[in-house]
């Protein structure tokens, strides 16, 4: 089978992107972090509500069309794990700080995790490799 190699414009092109669009997650996420966390009012953070929740949605598609196998490695998994969490917000309103906490603590786990935990398939009970990464 063959390597398939994409040119050096399209790979700086293709990391800068991801890189951004991580970027504004992040900023999303902290602008919802510190509204939760404080207290403050829902309408002075829901802006970057929406910005955490389309980039992340972003990120979530960018990752299942580059290799599908992304849902059944735990790195795909946690993420769906942190949305179930994320939709716990309606029911379970008073406990916003818990939850968010829960979600970044998945976060950090998926993003920091070894690799032979993040690339682990709950369908194969092993470290499963994905199609050539685009860092970011």
């Amino acid at each position: 089978m063959q390597k398939k190699t994409i040119s050096e414009k399209r790979f700086w092109f293709q990391r800068l992107s991801k890189t951004s669009l991580r970027a504004l997650h992040i900023l999303g996420i902290i602008g919802v972090g510190g509204g939760i966390l404080l207290g403050v009012d829902k309408v002075q953070w829901l802006n970057y509500w929406y910005l955490a929740m389309t980039t992340g949605c972003i990120l979530m598609l960018w990752e299942i069309v580059r290799d599908w196998r992304w849902l059944i490695q735990l790195k795909g998994v946690l993420t769906i794990v942190k949305v179930g969490l994320l939709s716990l917000f309606v029911p379970l309103a008073n406990f916003k700080p818990e939850l968010l906490v829960a979600i970044v603590f998945l976060s950090v786990i998926v993003s920091h995790g070894p690799a032979g935990l993040r690339h682990y398939s709950i369908v194969h009970r092993r470290q499963i490799d994905s199609k050539k990464e685009i860092k970011g």
